[in-house]
Formats: C-alpha cells, sequence, structure tokens
C-alpha cells in the first residue's frame, strides 16, 4: 500500500469530495491563494478556483457565521481554523448556531458543515495557541467530534465528516502533518471511516492504554517499552469522541482488566475523565486495579521547548501509571 503524509491524506480527502459534490466548498484564512497555512489545502484553489477554494478576512465569527448559513441554504463547507485556539472568537457561531440549528427548528434544518485545523500543544507557541478543545464541543449535543492519529484515518474520517449532515469538527495536529502512513489509493475504491467507530492500533492482554490524536503513537511508543519489561499492552484510538465507541472501550477493558487513559487535554473535566467514568459504572468489577491517566499538565501551554515537552503525555509517564497496576 501507498505512503501519504498525514498533511497530503487531508489534502486528498479535500480533493475527491469538491470533485464528487459540487456543494462543497473551502474557506478560511489564508487557504487559496497561500496554499494554507500549514499548505494542506496546496494547489486546491488552483485547480478549483475562486468559487470552491475562498480566502476570507481574519474574523473567525464572521466567516464560520457565513459558512453555517449556506450550509442551511444546501451547501456543505469545510472552515479552515489557523489553530483551533481561535475556537473562542466564534464560539456563538460554533455551539448556539451549528450546534443547535436542527434541534431548534425541530429537524428541519440541517447544517452539514465541518471545521477543521489544528489542535494540540507541544509547538511552543505559548498558551494562547496550544488548546486542544475536543472536551468542549463534545459537551454539546448536536456536535461531532473526531481526532485523527494517522493519516489514513485523517483522510477517512474527514470525508465522512462532509458527508454528514450535522456539524463535524476535526481536531488535527501540527506535529502529525509530515508522518506518513499507509492510506488506500483511490483506485481502489472510496475510503471512508464511520464516525463513533475506534479502531485497536495494537492487541494486547495486559492493559489497555486508551487515546487519540497524537496521544496514540505516544502510548504505542510506551507499549513497545513495556512489551520488553514483559506486558503485553493494547493501544485503542478513539478515533471519535462524540459519538464515542463505549463498546470498544469496554471490551477492551473487560479483556486487560486494567487502563491508562491518556489525553492531551487537561485532566479536569476532560475526555479521559468521561472515560474513566464510562469504565467505572460500566466495568468496574472486571478491573484489577483503578484506573490511570496521563493528560498535559494542569497549567497553561508553556512556552519553553523543554518544559512543555515534559508538560504534553510522555511514554515515560505512561509506562510509571502501568507499572502502578502491577
Amino acid at each position: 500500500m501507498r505512503k501519504i503524509t498525514y498533511r497530503e491524506a487531508l489534502r486528498e480527502a479535500m480533493d475527491e469530495e469538491l470533485a464528487r459534490d459540487e456543494s462543497v466548498y473551502l474557506l478560511g484564512e489564508e487557504v487559496a491563494e497561500y496554499n494554507g497555512a500549514y499548505k494542506v489545502t496546496e494547489g486546491l484553489w488552483k485547480k478549483w478556483g475562486d468559487k470552491r477554494v475562498i480566502d476570507t478576512p481574519i474574523s473567525e465569527a464572521g466567516f464560520i457565521g457565513m459558512a453555517i448559513g449556506s450550509s442551511m441554504l444546501g451547501l456543505r463547507p469545510v472552515c479552515e481554523l489557523m489553530f483551533w485556539s481561535f475556537h473562542s472568537v466564534a464560539y456563538d457561531q460554533l455551539v448556539n448556531n451549528a450546534g443547535y440549528v436542527r434541534y431548534m427548528s425541530g429537524g428541519l434544518i440541517n447544517c452539514p458543515i465541518v471545521v477543521r485545523g489544528p489542535a494540540n500543544g507541544g509547538t511552543n507557541v505559548g498558551a494562547t495557541h496550544s488548546h486542544c478543545p475536543e472536551a468542549i464541543f463534545a459537551n454539546i449535543p448536536g456536535l461531532k467530534v473526531v481526532v485523527p492519529a494517522t493519516a489514513a484515518d485523517a483522510k477517512g474520517l474527514l470525508k465522512a465528516a462532509i458527508r454528514d449532515n450535522d456539524p463535524v469538527y476535526v481536531m488535527e495536529n501540527t506535529l502529525l502533518y509530515g508522518i506518513e502512513g499507509e492510506v488506500p489509493d483511490p483506485e481502489d475504491g472510496d475510503f471512508i471511516i464511520p464516525i463513533g467507530v475506534a479502531d485497536i492500533k495494537k492487541l494486547g492482554s495486559d492493559v489497555s492504554l486508551i487515546a487519540h490524536g497524537r496521544s496514540v503513537l505516544t502510548a504505542l511508543e510506551a507499549a513497545e517499552e513495556l512489551a520488553k519489561q514483559g506486558i503485553n499492552a493494547e493501544v485503542l484510538d478513539l478515533r471519535s469522541i462524540r459519538p464515542l465507541d463505549e463498546e470498544a472501550i469496554l471490551r477492551s477493558v473487560r479483556k486487560t482488566h486494567r487502563a491508562v487513559l491518556v489525553d492531551e487535554s487537561k485532566p479536569f473535566a476532560g475526555v479521559s475523565a468521561q472515560i474513566a467514568t464510562l469504565i467505572q459504572e460500566e466495568a468496574f468489577d472486571d478491573l484489577d486495579g483503578p484506573v490511570k491517566r496521563v493528560c498535559s499538565l494542569d497549567a497553561p501551554a508553556i512556552y519553553s521547548p523543554f518544559v512543555e515537552d515534559e508538560q504534553l503525555p510522555t511514554a515515560g509517564r505512561i509506562i510509571e501509571q502501568v507499572r502502578k497496576l502491577f
């Protein structure tokens, strides 16, 4: 199977959907003539033109609001946020408008909008540019949130998001954009990954490492080291935060009887807190030890590269928590 980068996989997904459905269009700051701040949309404006790939002013509230309005009239906009950290200036549009329009219209009006872009720390850009807001939006009924960890998942989930009739927020990671992975060739057929289905990235029997986004790669690194110590860790990639594949989580925990949750967002009221509650309520009797969590340290993102590296989940911190369960 061919290998392409995470960035190329996202671009390929958008290119294919632009070709498949004339109601799809892209918009955001610098996505057109500049080829995207992270070059994810490179070449798409030249190929599809001004009506399908649109540069916007620096106003997230403005262009997301415009996209929502157009989606209510039958278009399928794909918005790029230069950073998901800028969600707060468009919170009313993202939540009160996109999130609730179908419910408040009695199911008469859909809002098939995609908002995508990087949501991560680890790039030393300071506290205001390093948010991981997946838990914030997963808290809103009516919104879907996906966090792909690999190139294949990035392509398959983005294509599914563009075709979905609900708002889907795709949270990427700048540190993943250049990483290659195996992705099916378009000539082999339409490649879609259903939203709400987790994926076992490594089978194991002794402990479940449950993660999403770049934390999946950190969990795989920890699993490789744990294998040298005689511990066979399973790595479950959530892929989708809302809807959450609860059955996949419970199956894994009931098999291994131990769980360590790896989550780059902050620990307080985060994704891992929700999963810990799920395991406690539904699989408590299957556990041989307490559920452990490895999150970003509970402080604003630290600017210093060396300190921020330690603030985020590391393989060493995962291994430390696993060892406490044996």
